[in-house]
């Protein structure tokens, strides 16, 4: 199904959207969407962290109020449609649509989606954030196949276009619709995929990350220069290991030992990037990846 050919259905108006997941994923996922006009509730399982999360947003929407990208009402608007849940079925309750942005972990998001599943409204449509894990799989085993969908968002999600609408095999036409239309009513584009390991967008971008991870291992060149090629030479607008430290280095390790199960060894994580999650420099979050991060911006080793 092409996104060209989807038709405009009702529930691309204003929602009631509930985020689960309060990392860097799910706040951007809650911030866009009660930018765009939908009632938005934030949960987290870890205590404090969606409360503080929408803190956080508060403090990036001033910083697009500073730069005139919004105005003064759009912020106001924006933070009173938001807000943090403290119990799961409570954020759950009558949402239109529910976004999962747990991590990579099949069990987990079933031991967090399956209890809240009859919280939600009958026609409630189930989205995660998944990057590689099928989406298939995750609705028959909630027994929701039917209204199960990726959405996979693009970190930083209120800046990155793209919406990957990850199609499960029994994922029904309408369900497909909803999640179209509902990625352009943030302001993004979509794109239809198949649920196969990794997707589209997954594959292309981790084989690319991994064989990085491998020139920089075998001492091609440093970590900045590396990524100053890809930027300098390939207009990519970051380089694949500034890239891997914004996503995560457990994340990342966590979708290469999905896809070597599931297609090959082409995405064998390299010993490097193992070791370094063991000692607990997983990126942007832990202040240390590829490179040491000041002030929430990268500086070379």
């Amino acid at each position: 199904m092409s996104t060209e050919t989807l038709k405009p259905n009702p529930f691309a108006m204003s929602l009631h959207v509930t985020v689960l997941g309060a990392g860097t994923m799910g706040q951007g996922i809650a911030q866009v969407a009660a930018q765009r006009g939908h009632t938005t509730r934030l949960f987290d399982v870890i205590e404090g962290q969606a409360v503080a999360a929408v803190k956080a947003i508060g403090v990036q929407l001033e910083k697009l109020l500073s730069k005139g990208a919004i105005n003064g009402e759009q912020r106001h608007q924006a933070m009173n449609r938001l807000s943090a849940a403290l119990v799961a079925r409570d954020a759950c309750s009558g949402t239109d649509i529910l976004i999962e942005a747990i991590p990579e972990d099949m069990h987990l998001k079933l031991a967090v989606l399956t209890p809240l599943l009859d919280a939600l409204s009958p026609h409630a449509l189930v989205g995660t954030n998944t990057s590689s894990l099928s989406v298939t799989e995750l609705g028959t085993r909630l027994g929701i196949p039917e209204r199960t969908v990726g959405l996979h968002f693009f970190n930083p999600a209120p800046v990155m276009d793209l919406v990957e609408v990850v199609r499960g095999l029994e994922t029904s036409d309408a369900s497909v619709v909803r999640a179209v239309e509902f990625a352009r009513g943030l302001g993004k584009t979509p794109i239809v995929v198949r649920d196969v390991p990794g997707f589209a967008t997954s594959r292309l971008g981790v084989i690319l990350g991994v064989e990085a991870m491998r020139m920089l291992e075998t001492g091609v060149a440093s970590a900045e220069d590396i990524d100053r090629g890809m930027e300098l030479g390939y207009r990519h607008p970051m380089g694949p290991l500034k890239l891997t430290d914004l996503v995560g280095l457990d994340v990342r390790l966590a979708i290469l030992d999905h896809l070597t199960k599931e297609i090959g060894p082409q995405f064998r994580p390299p010993p490097l990037l193992r070791s370094m999650v063991r000692a607990g420099r997983l990126g942007k979050k832990a202040g240390e990846g590829f490179y040491r991060w000041v002030d929430g911006h990268p500086v070379a080793k």
